[in-house]
């Protein structure tokens, strides 16, 4: 089975110089895309919980400080202009506001036309224009509707689509799709997420799914990845850490989710401790060796001041998590 992209061991910390307070955006996390199996990957967490940061690392934006992050083997730092060639092709991304991706002095036209010409996709201008309008069916987008248009002459909805056709222009092998639905209201939310997910199926593209929002990633995904404060808090198949989260973290975003049953209370059952002002920032801190969420934990032992290892508790299944050292699949 090979791996696409992989990230090994992976931290990145932020803030350098004598007097710079270093603060670890994300520590010693890994993660494999396999291109054998394209899978819709979720990446879950509140604000500052490091995925748009692991995003930009998969995508070459920024180096990592340790760890590595490799396309087909090798790392990304040092692939030669033609593999970085086919790996600008092969992996692709999807923004969060569909508007600012836009130049508003240009139809949206350019953004399509750019990528087919770059890539060297067609031989001709009508050559070109037939393959972008064949694309922009495939996302639910009718051509006279859309080209010739400048960004604001279309919807939050539309400019999100094109930018999902520029990316499969491209026949790209992984999509990252940062909080994709986020800028557009609910009724567009669930067309695009179909998008993403006939990417998936019918054109065998990978999907790393970036998200605060566990409803979408429930519904979309096949594999959830939780984050907090940088760190994994659990990971595994998105059924059962959704439907029966182990983490006190998880157990706190789930019973966050307002539930259609005046009965039922939120956050019913769980008790969440409220960050504590002594201390609460080291957390962040690049010499903090500690549970990222034991200020907040009802659960916080003494223990908690060592992060717990990602202790396997099922097959697929992984959580940090201090309580769960005992009971670990050995």
């Amino acid at each position: 089975m090979s791996s696409l992209i992989e990230l090994k061991n992976t931290s990145k910390i932020f803030g350098t110089g004598w007097f710079s307070r270093k603060t670890v955006a994300l520590r010693d996390f890994s993660i494999s895309v396999n291109e054998d199996e394209p899978a819709i990957t979720a990446l879950v967490g509140e604000s500052g919980s490091g995925k748009t940061t692991i995003a930009r690392l998969i995508l070459g934006i920024i180096p990592p400080t340790t760890g590595e992050v490799l396309y087909r083997g090798k790392a990304v730092a040092q692939l030669s202009r033609a593999e970085r060639r086919q790996f600008r092709r092969d992996v692709q991304v999807i923004f969060q506001d569909p508007f600012e991706v836009y130049n508003p002095f240009y139809k949206v036209d350019h953004a399509l036309h750019l990528p087919v010409r770059k890539a060297g996709l067609a031989s001709s201008r009508d050559e070109a224009v037939e393959i972008i309008e064949t694309t922009l069916r495939q996302v639910g987008l009718n051509p006279r509707d859309t080209l010739g248009r400048y960004p604001h002459q279309l919807s939050g909805g539309q400019r999100q689509r094109v930018m999902v056709a520029r990316a499969l222009l491209l026949n790209p092998k992984l999509i990252v799709a940062d909080e994709p639905v986020s800028m557009v209201d609910a009724s567009l939310r669930a067309t695009i997420l179909e998008n993403l997910r006939l990417l998936n199926t019918e054109f065998g593209i990978s999907i790393i799914y970036i998200t605060h929002d566990l409803t979408t990633a429930y519904e979309i995904s096949e594999k959830i990845v939780v984050l907090y404060r940088g760190v994994v808090a659990e990971q595994g198949d998105v059924v059962p850490v959704v439907e029966e989260p182990e983490h006190p973290y998880t157990q706190l975003l789930i019973g966050s989710i307002p539930m259609p049953d005046p009965d039922q209370k939120w956050q019913q059952g769980l008790e969440v401790v409220s960050p504590t002002t002594d201390g609460a920032d080291d957390t962040m801190n690049a010499e903090y060796t500690g549970c990222q969420f034991a200020d907040r934990c009802p659960h916080a032992m003494d223990i908690c001041q060592v992060a717990a290892p990602l202790y396997q508790t099922a097959p697929n299944r992984v959580v940090s998590c201090h309580l769960y050292r005992e009971t670990a699949v050995v």
